[in-house]
């Protein structure tokens, strides 16, 4: 495996942290159960994904990514903001979320993009952005339901 795609699969470790993070912080941010339920799911989620991304890293001798993003810290630092300036109600927060989720698709695209990739990594790319892709549209339905 060349060292680009150690790089892709350690960017793709570091967004799945970012949603693990941004999903915790979410889930601190509302009263609604069924939310913090959603919310738990997608953190775990993004728990496994990188669980499973690390083992390609760990099998090429290198040291996978364990932090974030310097853009997931700069999106839950505006989901702080928001929050204090009256946008945590339902719907801001499932719009935040919505931002996060086009985040991580953004990621997966450029990844699949790295040429040499094996097929059992593509693979997994594929299948966990298909998975993301799912949790996207979740999210858009829920948020588009909610009243303006």
């Amino acid at each position: 495996m060349k060292n680009e795609n150690v790089e892709a699969i350690n960017d793709l470790i570091q967004i799945n942290n970012d949603r693990v993070e941004g999903y915790n912080k979410a889930a601190r941010q509302t009263d609604e159960g069924d939310l913090r339920a959603i919310f738990g799911t997608m953190s775990s989620q993004s728990s496994q994904f990188a669980g499973e991304l690390k083992k390609f890293v760990r099998a090429e001798g290198e040291e996978p990514a364990g932090d974030t993003t310097v853009r997931g810290k700069i999106y839950r630092t505006w989901m702080d903001v928001k929050a204090t300036f009256g946008g945590d109600d339902r719907k801001g927060i499932l719009a935040s979320c919505e931002f996060g989720e086009d985040a991580a698709q953004d990621a997966y695209k450029a990844a699949l993009k790295e040429e040499d990739l094996s097929p059992e990594v593509r693979q997994v790319f594929e299948t966990q952005k298909a998975a993301l892709r799912e949790a996207h549209d979740q999210i858009k339905r829920m948020r588009d339901s909610q009243p303006s």
